[in-house]
């Protein structure tokens, strides 16, 4: 067993987390995904769709993607199915798409494969598995199983730094809500990092719901139609609503408070009161504080360096203004940046 590695509270609170990389902008994020629907409601259509886009760097349903390499495991077609497939989308081969008719199952084989192409293909940044049951070789279904089984393939999308998606089927019953009705125990929708469930609303004028949560994503739903002439779903209406840059504006809040003093050696409520005056809104401290951590590079970019320290007991900011700063968009150190500790 390898050895567990125990974080403080300090050091989670103050490690600059690499900004959340979306497959999907604000649907599908990185990690274990699962796209659920009934028989031919147009499940494989949407995640070829996906995948080339993805491939060409484009948009799904109106949203932008992360280009990158694309591998679909699809493992309930012939070749000639695939074909037609593609050639009902595209004119034309798309770069980065690769496809598998096989694979092994979870736990034996399907992860190996995955990590395999991977090192084979760096910039790889989807990988879909249509259908989940096709590589699932335990055929009892309890909460502790699927939670299992999925986990692997979770472990692996997080290990890589991908999107897995995986295709399933929901239950022919009815539920309140259309996340329950993905087939099996709870422990699938548990374990995925986000769900996406595709139900008819009027088949005959192919009109569709899309509901949409995850971890990294808020819930949504999204009305949705077939086009038969383009073999692709698009987007009729959209119910998330578009979120305020608190980001910005306290980072912005910030590099002109620094500019004023050039040095700040205070808590982090003092900073907290000078930005609220600035904004003309009123951030708690642990807001302030989450987004200073998590722009950490931004600032320093701006000219803002920045450290905690412990004075007398108490939590400070110690905080410096360079101006000109030379640390380039490249991220690279200039000769004269100095902490705020060398400062002090």
């Amino acid at each position: 067993m390898d050895k567990i590695e125990f974080l403080s509270c300090e050091t989670v609170m103050t490690t600059e987390i690499p900004e959340v990389k979306y497959c999907v902008d604000t649907l599908i994020g990185p990690g274990l995904y699962i796209i659920a629907g009934e028989p031919k409601i147009g499940k494989s259509k949407l995640a070829l769709d996906l995948c080339l886009n993805v491939a060409a760097g484009g948009t799904v349903l109106g949203l932008q993607t992360a280009k990158g390499c694309v591998l679909y495991y699809d493992l309930e077609d012939p070749l000639y199915r695939v074909q037609n497939r593609l050639f009902e989308q595209i004119a034309d081969p798309v770069d980065n798409v690769y496809f598998s008719l096989s694979a092994g199952y979870i736990g034996n084989g399907l992860e190996e494969s995955i990590e395999q192409f991977y090192q084979e293909h760096k910039d790889l940044r989807l990988v879909v598995i249509d259908t989940l049951q096709k590589v699932r070789e335990n055929e009892e279904s309890s909460y502790g199983t699927d939670y299992k089984e999925l986990s692997s393939v979770k472990d692996v999308a997080d290990k890589l730094g991908i999107t897995i998606i995986v295709i399933h089927h929901t239950r022919k019953q009815r539920d309140t809500s259309p996340f329950k009705t993905i087939a099996g125990t709870t422990g699938l929708r548990g374990v995925a990092d986000g769900n996406i469930v595709l139900v008819w609303t009027n088949e005959d004028q192919q009109l569709a719901m899309l509901y949409a949560e995850g971890r990294d994503v808020p819930r949504r739903k999204m009305e949705i139609q077939f086009d038969i002439a383009t073999q692709r779903w698009k987007l009729i209406a959209d119910d998330l609503k578009e979120p305020e840059k608190f980001d910005d504006e306290v980072v912005t809040a910030i590099v002109s408070v620094m500019k004023e003093l050039n040095t700040f050696n205070e808590s982090a409520t003092v900073l907290t009161e000078r930005v609220n005056k600035i904004t003309k809104k009123d951030y708690a401290p642990k807001v302030v504080s989450r987004i200073m951590t998590q722009n950490k590079t931004r600032l320093e970019k701006l000219g803002v360096l920045f450290e905690r320290r412990h004075s007398n007991g108490k939590r400070k900011l110690s905080i410096i203004y360079v101006e000109n700063n030379s640390k380039g968009d490249d991220g690279a150190d200039g000769d004269d940046i100095i902490s705020p500790a060398q400062e002090q």
